[in-house]
């Protein structure tokens, strides 16, 4: 992309009171993390100016262009016509992902922080067409997401997606290669689905077990989960611990046995 060009994206995207990425390599990296094969159907996230679907485009991909913002969704058309049936105007939470992606769909963006989360838990909804997800967060997220049990950063986020998806932090992005830089780091995390995963319970009492053992993650697991213990004395070596020290394997063991004891 020319000098010209760039400089024109920087004023464009301040008006929109967003944080521009200028530092073109870090595109180029996020674009190359993910696996690439012909035709494989991708989604980028939130592609504003197109920073980063300049690269995306250079890959052999069906790309789609999810895009909630007016001003954005014209600049695409205009400053990418070959991408112009593919832009997605509208809010990528309420899209429906089966008509764009298949078994091996993959889902990229720099995504707005505000909406990260639930921009992964849509994914997580449709992790039967959601393979890998590559994306920019908030440093502070992303290493949420990927953080191993014993760490006091680890929590519902971790579990519920390293449940379903393996997790790779793959770099720290600094506030100086924004445009205006923001308060906070940013970091490219990338996410692999797991095959043939098999809760022993339903999926939804698992979530509430991890739910309710994090919302006081301060307490032991007995006084954290003491709603759902049974009242028949039942002992469990978990209940000593905190939500924070159960991998999530554990936590399928114990919510297994939480759901058998309530008969």
């Amino acid at each position: 992309m020319g000098v010209k060009k760039q400089h024109h994206q920087v004023r464009a995207k301040k008006q929109l009171g967003q944080h521009f990425l200028t530092d073109l390599n870090i595109a180029a990296s996020i674009a190359d993390s993910l696996r690439v094969t012909d035709g494989r159907k991708v989604i980028e996230v939130g592609p504003g100016m197109g920073v980063l679907t300049q690269f995306l485009l250079q890959k052999p991909f069906e790309l789609w262009l999810a895009e909630i913002d007016r001003e954005s969704v014209a600049y695409l058309e205009t400053n990418f016509p070959q991408a112009k049936d593919r832009i997605l105007p509208g809010d990528f939470l309420r899209m429906d992902l089966s008509r764009y992606l298949d078994a091996d769909g993959a889902v990229i963006g720099n995504f707005p922080y505000n909406i990260s989360s639930q921009i992964l838990f849509h994914c997580l909804e449709h992790r039967s067409l959601v393979s890998e997800i590559c994306g920019m967060f908030q440093k502070e997220v992303a290493e949420r997401i990927a953080s191993k049990h014993g760490n006091k950063v680890y929590g519902i986020l971790s579990v519920i997606l390293q449940t379903y998806y393996d997790i790779e932090y793959l770099f720290t992005v600094h506030e100086h290669v924004f445009q205006p830089p923001p308060k906070v780091k940013s970091a490219v995390i990338r996410l692999r689905r797991k095959e043939n995963v098999t809760l022993p319970v339903p999926e939804k009492f698992f979530i509430q077990v991890v739910k309710l053992a994090f919302n006081q993650r301060r307490k032991t697991l007995r006084n954290a989960l003491k709603p759902m213990l049974p009242g028949n004395g039942a002992e469990q070596a978990w209940l000593n611990l905190r939500a924070e020290q159960l991998s999530v394997a554990e936590f399928a063991e114990l919510a297994a046995a939480l759901y058998k004891a309530r008969d």
